[in-house]
């Protein structure tokens, strides 16, 4: 419901949300409401495409020749809208619950603590997390805005917006590689041998086999000397035959793969049929993303379970070690993870609530999404552990913590690995684990590239949905197949350190500064009151204002304080690597003076002082896209 169905405007008999704002400005005579500056509202004007819009009519007296100030925007009937609300709550969450809940998670606890880490991720959930996936959905929602053209409220920070736009089309450009690779291992878990269990002859003298009926020469390698110089089957196949990897990239990069070129095209059909329709199309399918992986998490929890070895795993993920509840390192994962977890600051959240009904109770899906996310994190850890418990099990190690290998290696070789082991059927949990992966990870990017697409439409409204998505899966497929070559796991971590992680950060901060304090958590607060009927309390307007500005700073100085050159498996990138690498944070952050210059620019004044100063102010269409919401929010404004 919008517009003049639900909002308590004139000729509408519903019961005005409580705390909303009414008009009360007299009728004249002829029953025509007239407000100020001299704009008349009569029946043939509230008759604009079904909108209520108020149109100036010439004015006597005192009030000729006076310009009025109010400017309405002009009504986007071809602006998307969620189907229901529930698909709103689905899509945030299969955004949301990605591979960093499955993959990253469980790791970084482990590096940090086990369970004791769980306390500052809750911490740093209520203080981060939750105040600003609910600040995003409110500037959304509130706006209809995407996530550039929603920096009305404060055009000199707009770069921001083109910023995060860059940074989410990086990340979506190398996330389509990684489900490449994953499509690469659903379709290798039909085999009646998993590929990976088994020693190839030219790894002779080099490998352990993963699989289950491998386990008493594995046991016994790994109890001898010669485990130092031998690699798992599971990451030989990993490195030597999926990814073909190169031992450094000074000679270049090498080829595309055929076959992961190939899933790589697959995987982004998926995304473009899913959007092909815009949030009409990902509404529906969102049922799917969202559920789907919490069925197969459960199976395999079950079944993690019931392995010998499990439970221990499980306690190994869950022990706290309180010391390092002291180190600040352990305070920076618990950040870096909530933030990356939750795609906040990424402008995905304020793309996917820009389509909701102007109405819609955002309040309670950021709770249930924030909480959604952390219980789906520990979900995740229990079973992944119970399965790395039972790899540490049957191969004789004693600390499962040796047993898992890092970054790509976490999804791609100790999981496979642990699967390889299962007795029963493991191409079954083998099929159903890279799925459950497959379909988090199309959630996701699913959500980075409507945030792209929103951008061009909100800049070409002609341009169709399908026309934008066709044009994203091209260029995704084009600039995805560096990924898919022999030096292409050396590009994504640069691209990903220096591209999307470094960026992020430094964006996040003038996000929450552009909208906590150049727009002002005070009008932030007045503009939910407006749109939800009831005010944000002193926990929302403290962590806006104050706390989570100051611990995303603090977190910034601690990232350049300890800050290292970047390396992959301890191999040193050529210096040109690295200067590329800086080119592309610095033109992210290169948007933020450009844009602002732009602002400055294109605004009307007499001296650049005055231009600068109308950069910082909300432009004149700013507010409700709506045009009787908005004129009814201008006067809640004028008259608050």
């Amino acid at each position: 419901m919008e517009g003049r169905d639900n909002n308590g405007f004139i000729g509408d008999n519903s019961p005005s949300i409580a705390g909303q704002y009414r008009w009360t400005t007299p009728a004249a005579p002829n029953g025509v409401h007239v407000p100020h500056g001299g704009l008349t509202l009569t029946d043939v004007e509230l008759a604009v495409g079904g909108k209520t819009v108020p149109r100036p009519t010439p004015a006597t007296g005192e009030d000729a020749g006076r310009v009025p100030t109010t400017i309405i925007p002009e009504p986007n009937a071809d602006r998307d809208q969620w189907g229901k609300g529930v698909e709103f709550l689905m899509s945030c969450i299969a955004m949301s619950v990605g591979l960093g809940n499955v993959w990253r998670f469980p790791f970084v606890a482990l590096e940090n603590g086990g369970g004791a880490f769980v306390i500052p991720y809750i911490i740093v959930l209520l203080l981060v997390g939750k105040p600003v996936y609910y600040m995003e959905m409110i500037i959304g929602q509130f706006s209809s805005r995407g996530s550039v053209k929603v920096y009305d409220m404060a055009p000199i920070m707009r770069g921001v917006g083109y910023g995060q736009v860059l940074s989410t089309t990086i990340v979506t450009t190398y996330y389509a590689s990684l489900m490449a690779t994953t499509l690469r291992y659903l379709f290798d878990s039909f085999q009646s041998i998993l590929p990976w269990a088994v020693c190839e002859d030219s790894w002779a003298g080099s490998c352990i086999p993963s699989g289950s009926r491998n386990v008493t020469m594995a046991s016994e390698l790994a109890n001898g000397t010669a485990l130092s110089n031998r690699t798992s089957s599971a990451e030989l196949y990993f490195t030597k035959v999926v990814l073909k990897e190169l031992d450094g990239i000074d000679d270049g990069i090498g080829l595309p793969d055929l076959r992961l070129t190939l899933f790589l095209v697959l995987s982004w059909s998926l995304v473009f049929l899913t959007l092909i329709k815009g949030v009409k199309s990902s509404g529906k399918a969102s049922y799917f993303l969202a559920l789907f992986p919490y069925v197969v998490m459960t199976v395999l929890l079950v079944r993690a379970c019931t392995l010998p070895g499990a439970v221990d795993g499980i306690v190994y993920f869950l022990k706290p070690q309180w010391d390092k509840i002291y180190d600040p390192k352990v305070w920076y994962a618990a950040v870096t993870q909530c933030f990356f977890s939750l795609s906040i600051c990424f402008g995905n959240i304020i793309m996917y609530s820009s389509y909701n009904k102007f109405r819609h109770n955002v309040y309670r899906d950021a709770t249930i999404v924030t909480s959604i996310d952390t219980f789906t994190s520990l979900l995740a850890g229990c079973t992944i552990f119970g399965i790395l418990g039972h790899l540490a099990h049957v191969t004789g190690k004693t600390d499962v913590g040796n047993v898992v290998k890092s970054d790509a290696g976490l999804a791609f070789i100790s999981y496979p690995e642990a699967i390889a082991k299962f007795e029963v059927l493991p191409q079954a949990f083998s099929v159903l684990f890279f799925l459950m992966l497959f379909v988090l990870g199309i959630g996701s990017n699913v959500a980075m590239t409507s945030c792209v697409m929103t951008v061009i439409k909100d800049q070409f409204p002609r341009v169709r949905n399908w026309q934008a998505a066709t044009i994203i899966a091209i260029c995704g497929v084009l600039l995805g197949s560096i990924y898919v070559t022999p030096g292409g796991q050396y590009v994504l971590k640069l691209v990903d350190y220096y591209g999307a992680s470094s960026i992020a950060l430094v964006l996040a901060i003038a996000e929450l500064i552009a909208i906590g304090w150049v727009y002002g958590v005070d009008r932030l607060c007045k503009d939910t009151e407006f749109m939800l009927g009831h005010r944000p309390n002193l926990y929302w307007r403290l962590c806006w204002r104050w706390i989570t500005p100051l611990l995303m700073f603090v977190i910034l100085i601690y990232n350049l304080v300890t800050l290292e050159p970047l390396m992959y498996k301890q191999y040193v990138y050529p210096t040109v690597a690295y200067g590329i690498g800086w080119c592309i944070f610095a033109f992210g952050l290169l948007q933020l003076p450009i844009w602002a210059a732009y602002a400055v620019y294109k605004q009307s004044g007499k001296s650049l002082n005055e231009k600068i100063k109308n950069a910082f102010k909300p432009t004149a269409a700013w507010g409700p896209i709506d045009p009787a919401t908005h004129y009814e929010y201008k006067k809640f404004i004028d008259e608050d």
